[in-house]
């Protein structure tokens, strides 16, 4: 008769032997984890499986596509305009707030960005004689002229032309003689023009 601890050895190797074929006929072997021991449990190793509503769903635009797309054809930039404005000025050679704000809208023009010429023509009224007309048109242009090289406009740009009262804009005087001072104060100012040379 054997004894308990006999038959408990024999049930134990029974057991492991029963195991060991069980494995050998599924034919797997236990995966072995990162630190070379197996692991008791399979599922734990096995790749779980994914879900529809896990998975992100493809762009049918990708960024860097596009940006790539862009890169190889740019799109062609809109040609600098010309730019011509008029600065009043009715009351001597001094730069108005009015003024001040045309030329701030002007150094935001895309022409002030190109190498183009920046005509400064200044004009005046008739009153007075030819000489002093021609000097005070060409203090307003200068006026125009210091503003702008202030801001970093460069110098060799600039070219300043005064025409005294040579171009009015508006009759100086009324049809019966007498001065016309709203056609005087149009009159009186500087003309900028910034265009390609031969414009």
């Amino acid at each position: 008769m054997k004894t308990l601890p006999t038959i408990a050895l024999t049930l134990a190797a029974t057991l492991a032997l029963s195991a060991c074929e069980l494995r050998r006929e599924g034919g797997e072997e236990a995966p072995d984890d990162e630190t070379g021991e197996e692991t008791g449990d399979p599922q734990a190793l096995a790749s779980p499986t994914p879900d529809a509503s896990d998975a992100p769903i493809p762009s049918i635009l990708r960024e860097d596509v596009e940006e790539e797309a862009a890169a190889a054809s740019p799109q062609p930039e809109e040609p600098a305009e010309p730019v011509e404005i008029t600065l009043s000025f009715p009351d001597g050679p001094e730069i108005s707030q009015a003024a001040e704000r045309r030329l701030i809208g002007l150094l935001q023009e895309d022409a002030m960005d190109e190498d183009w010429p920046v005509i400064l023509a200044g004009h005046t009224d008739s009153g007075g004689n030819d000489a002093a007309n021609l000097r005070a048109s060409r203090s307003r242009a200068e006026a125009v002229a210091a503003w702008l090289v202030e801001r970093g406009v460069d110098n060799d740009r600039i070219e300043v032309i005064a025409f005294g009262e040579q171009n009015p804009l508006a009759p100086n005087a009324l049809p019966d003689g007498t001065p016309n001072e709203e056609g005087r104060r149009q009159n009186r100012r500087v003309e900028i023009t910034i265009a390609p040379p031969g414009d």
